[in-house]
């Protein structure tokens, strides 16, 4: 006789307090456990590369006022142009260089920001290049 022929064969017991687990959820208590939660996206976000802020010299400074004056001057004719300007990072030190093309609507001189007709604010001392049809007879 078997060490355990005399329960083998009784029927399984059932609480009658607590209700009976799913296969689902008890096929949970064996999947795998990830002890550093957030360490994977913690070295993704380490190794995502950003940009330095370019300083601009005098001359380009001075390329740039011309370029908004003349954006000033022109706004009536709407004329397209593409700005290219740095973008902070929100969650590491340096950030990117994008491009907004558009319309631009306002020069705000008091806040130093541009305004473009989609909404975008750009910061005047975050641009290091504007470029469009307008500024051909410069180059």
């Amino acid at each position: 006789m078997g060490k355990y022929d005399d329960i083998i064969n009784l029927p399984h017991k059932q609480s009658t307090r607590r209700s009976h687990m799913s296969l689902y959820d008890r096929a949970a208590q064996f999947s795998p456990f990830a002890a550093l939660t957030g360490h994977d996206a913690a070295i993704k976000e380490t190794a995502r590369l950003t940009d330095k802020k370019v300083e601009l010299d005098e001359g380009s400074k001075e390329r740039l006022n011309m370029r908004l004056q003349l954006i000033l001057e022109n706004l009536i004719s709407t004329p397209e142009v593409t700005i290219t300007y740095f973008m902070p990072d929100e969650r590491k030190t340096g950030g990117a260089y994008v491009e907004a093309v558009g319309i631009v609507k306002k020069v705000d001189e008091y806040e130093q920001i541009v305004i473009m007709r989609d909404g975008r604010k750009i910061p005047i001392d975050d641009i290091i290049n504007i470029e469009g049809a307008l500024f051909r007879h410069l180059d």
